[in-house]
């Protein structure tokens, strides 16, 4: 086992979260700047040793929770149902600021449990999965930050990330939550690639789930018109046509999915809206007999 190097005084970036997402940033953020990453104890002993990521050998500077360093700038990447964990250990690693880049929105949980003045959400399209090989990215996207972010932005762009800040970041958060909505339960439900969701047997509810969507995603700021919501979310599955969605990911490795954060914020919505959306209700009662059988 390879140990850490020792560690700077303050590292100028860390991301907690040591899934394929966040490997996948920590790897291409080293190229650039010292990074930090914030996993679960046993991971972090584990990844001293590197792993694949895309065509290298990454070895990460991989920290516990509990030994975490400061960071002047940490990026949360875990799963929704770890972010009052991970808004711990973010605040206790003093940074200038802290920025979710999660699925779902989770920015509530993550004020609760940090309390610093820069802590927000913000969104990035970019994608990567894991197997047994390592980490493979599938798709650059983008990231983007609410102000206040703006040296976060600089780091990210020096890396070649297409970072940027945005004035309002809620129609982004949005949109994003309308593309996940759709992707991510049924990849997960059928066990298919992104890509495959655009063809038959599949297409139709896709389709189903974007226009019950889009109403009560509207009414809560998404600025699409419905054409653009229907042509955005086939956008996103095309451009990430062999991305096996987090959802499937987490199916298929028998660990808990983001249903809740997901597909139930959208639920939620729906009925303070007075709004029917019973093919996301359908696909939340499956998705969630699916995560309830014994593994």
């Amino acid at each position: 086992m390879t140990p850490t190097p020792p560690a700077p005084a303050r590292y100028p970036i860390a991301l907690i979260g040591a899934g394929a997402l966040g490997l996948s940033f920590a790897a291409r953020l080293a190229r650039t700047t010292r990074v930090a990453l914030v996993a679960r104890d046993a991971a972090a002993a584990a990844l001293r040793a590197g792993v694949r990521v895309g065509d290298a050998h990454f070895m990460p500077e991989a920290w516990a929770p509990e030994a975490a360093p400061q960071a002047q700038w940490v990026i949360v990447l875990v799963k929704a149902g770890d972010t009052a964990e991970a808004a711990r250990t973010a605040a206790r690693m003093q940074p200038q600021g802290v920025l979710s880049l999660q699925n779902g929105l989770t920015e509530p949980v993550l004020r609760a449990h940090c309390a610093l003045p820069l802590t927000a959400q913000g969104i990035t399209t970019a994608g990567a999965f894991r197997d047994d090989s390592g980490v493979t990215p599938s798709g650059d996207g983008e990231v983007l930050m609410p102000p206040g972010f703006e040296g976060l932005a600089v780091l990210l762009a020096q890396a070649g990330f297409d970072a940027r800040v945005v004035d309002d970041i809620v129609p982004a958060r949005l949109a994003k939550l309308l593309v996940n909505v759709a992707i991510n339960p049924l990849a997960a439900l059928f066990r298919v690639r992104n890509g495959e969701l655009l063809a038959p047997p599949y297409r139709i509810w896709l389709d189903a789930l974007v226009a019950e969507a889009w109403p009560v995603l509207h009414a809560q700021g998404l600025t699409l018109d419905e054409a653009a919501a229907h042509a955005r979310v086939c956008a996103v599955a095309e451009a990430t046509g062999a991305n096996r969605a987090s959802m499937l990911q987490d199916v298929l490795a028998g660990r808990r999915t983001e249903l809740e954060a997901i597909t139930g914020v959208l639920i939620a919505f729906a009925r303070r809206e007075g709004m029917a959306v019973p093919t996301h209700e359908a696909v939340h009662r499956l998705l969630g007999l699916l995560e309830a059988r014994p593994r």
